[in-house]
This record gives structure tokens, C-alpha cells and sequence, in this order.
């Protein structure tokens, strides 16, 4: 394979980035102190010039860990043809298994964890500039923008192997997450997406209380921002506080992204949620009655070591009576070094599989459901792209790329694209809606 020259020219550098918004927001602090530094940076390019790779992994799940491995194991064959000149691994899974990872895939110039940044920063001779804390150059469309509020974990979860990559809870100052949602806004963002391992945990560190309500208060009050989306809550010691500032402030969306895991009381127990789902119901029960017409989302696991299938159904049998609004459902991943991995993972990943499809099953009837009772309606909805000859957007009930969409036929209307626009719905499908720009 013909090779490329390099190393005369002055380094550019391409941030890859795996894994959930919180690395997105990881790679964004990157990209900001690497071009603060007057350093050639960019991220995700497709113009596949960049001599310098730096590769920003996930290490959640199997599936995840794999994705991440197979593009190190990409990049490192291009460093070997003669295609890039470095290649640096950041995130997740090289905190997890950076000593596992320099003996079986030494073609990478350096390993570093989730918080040594500035280490990465020394190896471009590249200092951490503090004075740009508080700015981000972001990767999303520029209307909306993810905020994270807090870094690490100190939940219990017995399958999670969060804690173990990205430490224990941190609160960021709350001047600080305002200074920077400020900024965002000023620079056109109009929805903010607060992200946390656990946002009711935010404060308990710093100010030895939960501080999630008066943080929003603080972020409703500044101009510009339109909508203040919540992802992702923990039901035990949910602070029930922050239903008062959603119901009273019209910019924070009646949304929820609140993981629950589980139906089963015996399950969540060898889980170690700390709940149960009787208890679980009851603050459903009390979200939905403080927040009317509040969209909640949840996450479940199938097939977790001593999950039977009486388990199962009664996972399955909450989900039918819940009627969540948005639900998404992962099979069980064995991860070493967490509670879980000391139970033998006995369920077949077929058995894994066949479960979360039926969990799917139901939530798609649901979805049908609750959309087809939308028809008519007319909602505010905020257009993130053009695609497939349709302006695609959102309602305040939606998160972008895991969530419901709204399609316009864009031959028949016309929409600005990160402007906000009423909609009325004039049909629906399982995950999307279809309307007409109101006049």
C-alpha cells in the first residue's frame, strides 16, 4: 500500500469518539484545549488527513468494549501502513485495561485514562489552559448541546463497571455549569442536555446537599435557552423537589430520562438499586401527577444472573402498566470486577436476546398507542436536520438520536433548521410522527 509523507508537515489531529454523550462532551473539552493550544484538531473528519489519531473509547458493555477494539485494531493497521503517523487511546475502556491493552496492541503510541487529560495535552506539548474552563467548542448541531453536571458514580449497582472507569461522584461547581451554559447559549445553542452518571446525586459532594432543583432554577433564568432536557436519574432518594421547578418553569422540557433496570423486586435487590418496585411505581405515580403530561424514559436489563422467567414476566407485566413513553432495553453483559461477575452468568445469550425483544415488543404497541393519541395535536418542535426529503425534529418529549422524531415533507413545507416550529401531527407511526407546519 502506498504511504503517506508525514513528518514534515505540521501535526493534524482527529478525535474518534465512541461510547455516550458524556465521552462526546470528553472529546468536545479535548477539542477545545487542543485548538487553544493553536493545535490543528478536529473531530470525527471524514477528509481522512489527519497524521495523528486520537481514539476516545467506551468500555460499558461487550459490545461496546468491541466496537472500541476493533477501531483501535483499524487505526493501528493504518499506523503500520504508513497512513497515520500516531495513534493515542483515551476514555473508558483504556482506564479499564490500559496494561492489557499496551501488551496486545503495543502499535499505540500511549494509553491514558478518563482523567489524565493533561497528560495527553504534554504529549503535543500542549498545556491545560484553566481560563478556558467554562468553553466548549461543541460537535453537535449547534442548536443543542450536552452539559455535563458531575463525573463518576457512587451508586452500588451490582452489574455497573462505571465506578470502576470513571471513579467516584464529583459535582462540578455550580458557577462553573452556569458559566458554561451561558456561554453555550450566546453561541446559538437553544436546548441543553444535562448529563450525569446520576443527576439527582448532583451537590451531595460539594455542598452536602442535593442541589439538582436550585441548578435548574439558576439555568431556567438564563436568556437564551429554550428548552433544559434531564438525562439520566436515579429512582432511590430521587429528589422530588425538582417536579416542582419542572412543572413551574416553562423552559425545562417535561422529560425524564430515569434508567430503572428492572420490574422485579428480587431482581433490583441482586441488582443493589436500593428499591423496590413497588416503591418504584409509587414515584412514577408521583412524577406523573407533579409533572401532567410528563414523558418519562427508561432503560431495562435482560437477563442478569438469577433473572427466571417469573422475573421476566413481571419486568414485562410493569412495562405494560407503566406505559412508559421512551424505553430501551440492553441484554446483560458479564463485566469483571463488579458484583454481578461473582454469579455465574448461567442465562443463554439467546434466551438474553429473545427476552429484550419481547420487552420491545410490548413497548412498540405502547408507542403506537400513545402516538396515534397525538394525531391532531400541534406541538412546538425543534428541527435538527433535512433528510430523505423530510425536516426532521423534535418535540420538548424527545432526545435526540434515541428518541421519537417529527418528519415534514420538505417539498410541502419549508423549515430553518435549528429554529423551532409549531407542527400539527396528521399521522404517526410506532417511533415517529408526521405533520404539517401550522400557520
Amino acid at each position: 500500500m502506498k504511504t503517506k509523507a508525514f513528518s514534515k508537515k505540521k501535526d493534524k489531529i482527529n478525535i474518534v469518539t465512541l461510547g455516550c454523550s458524556k465521552n462526546l462532551v470528553d472529546s468536545e473539552v479535548l477539542l477545545t484545549q487542543l485548538r487553544g493550544n493553536q493545535l490543528d484538531a478536529t473531530h470525527e473528519s471524514s477528509n481522512d488527513d489527519a497524521n495523528v489519531i486520537i481514539i476516545n473509547t467506551c468500555g460499558f458493555i461487550d459490545r461496546a468494549k468491541q466496537e472500541s477494539i476493533d477501531t483501535i485494531l483499524r487505526y493501528a493497521e493504518a499506523k503500520n501502513d504508513g497512513l497515520i503517523d500516531k495513534l493515542y487511546v483515551t476514555g473508558c475502556l483504556s482506564q479499564r485495561y490500559k496494561d492489557q491493552l499496551e501488551e496486545e496492541i503495543p502499535e499505540v503510541d500511549a494509553y491514558f485514562g478518563t482523567m489524565e487529560l493533561p497528560m495527553l495535552l504534554k504529549r503535543f506539548n500542549a498545556d491545560y489552559k484553566h481560563e478556558l474552563l467554562g468553553e466548549r467548542l461543541t460537535t453537535t448541531a449547534r442548536h443543542y448541546a450536552y452539559l455535563k453536571i458531575s463525573e463518576g458514580c457512587d451508586r452500588p449497582c451490582s452489574f455497573c463497571a462505571i465506578p470502576l472507569m470513571r471513579g467516584k461522584h464529583v459535582s462540578k461547581p455550580m458557577e462553573q455549569i452556569v458559566q458554561e451554559a451561558a456561554n453555550l447559549a450566546k453561541n446559538g445553542t437553544k436546548e441543553i442536555i444535562l448529563i450525569a452518571q446520576d443527576l439527582t446525586y448532583y451537590g451531595l459532594d460539594l455542598y452536602k446537599k442535593r442541589e439538582l432543583a436550585d441548578l435548574l432554577r439558576r439555568l431556567s433564568d438564563l436568556n437564551g435557552i429554550d428548552w433544559i432536557r434531564l438525562q439520566y436519574a436515579y429512582p432511590s432518594g430521587f429528589p422530588l423537589e425538582i417536579l416542582d421547578v419542572m412543572a413551574e418553569r416553562e423552559n425545562i422540557c417535561k422529560y425524564l430520562d430515569m434508567p430503572l433496570q428492572h420490574g422485579s423486586s428480587e431482581m433490583l435487590k441482586i441488582m443493589r438499586r436500593g428499591i423496590t418496585r413497588e416503591k418504584t411505581e409509587d414515584l412514577i405515580h408521583t412524577i406523573r401527577d407533579k409533572v401532567p403530561g410528563i414523558a418519562l424514559r427508561t432503560t431495562l436489563i435482560a437477563g442478569h444472573p438469577g433473572e427466571t422467567e417469573a422475573h421476566f414476566e413481571e419486568m414485562a407485566d410493569f412495562v405494560e402498566r407503566m406505559r412508559f413513553d421512551r424505553l430501551g432495553i440492553f441484554t446483560y453483559s458479564h463485566e469483571d470486577q463488579t458484583h454481578s461477575f461473582t454469579m455465574p452468568d448461567d442465562i443463554p445469550q439467546e434466551v438474553k436476546e429473545e427476552r429484550a425483544a419481547q420487552i420491545m415488543e410490548i413497548q412498540q404497541q405502547i408507542s403506537h398507542e400513545l402516538n396515534m393519541e397525538k394525531i391532531g395535536q400541534t406541538f412546538k418542535v425543534l428541527f435538527d436536520r433535512k433528510e430523505g426529503g423530510y425536516f426532521i425534529g423534535r418535540t420538548q418529549y424527545d432526545s435526540p438520536e434515541v428518541d421519537n422524531e417529527v418528519l415534514v415533507d420538505a417539498q410541502a413545507n419549508y423549515v430553518r433548521l435549528g429554529d423551532f416550529a409549531p407542527v400539527t401531527i396528521t399521522s404517526a407511526a410506532e417511533f415517529d410522527l408526521f405533520g404539517t407546519v401550522a400557520v
